[in-house]
């Protein structure tokens, strides 16, 4: 009976890390395929509003969507020690190393009759 849960469980944990696998998973767009035939208002409705919008006088629209929001990760990279009432008490104090990601941004250029004209990856 142990082992026939030990087997469903490891069966769940399996489905699971296929479902994320999966689901991270997306399909890249092949945005050059895409210059001169694709409008603003296509653009929309694949991916939402952007979330940074300006026209420009000669009726160009440059746009851009975050596509991937920036991430901070703290890294254990070791230990000093602090002697507090030497020598009787020694407390090891961890250090960190934080880094930071960039969030990342698609930047789509419309000429003035709607349609794409550039785009260009942008991290900042």
């Amino acid at each position: 009976m142990k082992k026939l849960r030990q087997k469903r469980s490891l069966a769940l944990v399996l489905i699971a890390m296929l479902g994320i696998v999966a689901g991270c998973a997306t399909p890249k767009i092949d945005w050059n395929s895409r210059v001169g035939k694709i409008t603003f208002d296509e653009v929309v409705v694949d991916m939402g509003p952007p979330d940074r919008q300006a026209k420009l006088q000669n009726g160009v629209v440059v746009a851009e969507w975050l596509t991937r929001r920036s991430s901070r990760t703290l890294v254990l990279s070791g230990y000093y020690g602090a002697d507090c009432f030497y020598p009787h008490y020694f407390a090891p104090v961890p250090l960190y190393t934080d880094y930071q990601s960039p969030d990342h941004f698609l930047r789509l250029t419309f000429n003035a009759d709607g349609r794409l004209h550039s785009w260009k990856n942008i991290r900042r």
